[in-house]
């Protein structure tokens, strides 16, 4: 897992696996947002699995599904008002962490 530091309190990484969320909250994490659909990728686990692994960790998820090069401003607006709620480092993760960059670009702007 390669984490990239975007601000102090948004990260992104590629695709995480259920048995990472553990690793994850050590890290001081609070959140991660997933924002790959389900079914994108061979063996990708959905976000159920991730979602409920995150929970047993202490730490809250949400799904924002984007596909690859259709970010629209309805998703920017609904990744601000995830982020304006947060508290704690965030981990937004899809299957490069590139969507993420691009999705939290259009909520800074939104």
């Amino acid at each position: 897992m390669s984490i990239r530091s975007i601000d102090p309190s948004f990260h992104v990484t590629s695709q995480i696996k259920p048995s990472q969320l553990r690793e994850i909250a050590e890290l001081g994490f609070k959140t991660v947002i997933c924002m790959r659909p389900d079914k994108e990728g061979f063996l990708q686990p959905s976000f159920e699995e991730v979602e409920e692994a995150a929970r047993g960790a202490g730490l809250e998820a949400h799904y924002l599904p984007v596909i690859p090069g259709s970010i629209s401003f309805d998703q920017a607006r609904q990744l601000k008002d995830l982020l304006a709620r947060q508290s704690g480092p965030i981990l937004a993760y899809c299957a490069s962490g590139m969507r993420c960059v691009a999705a939290y670009d259009l909520a800074k702007r939104a």
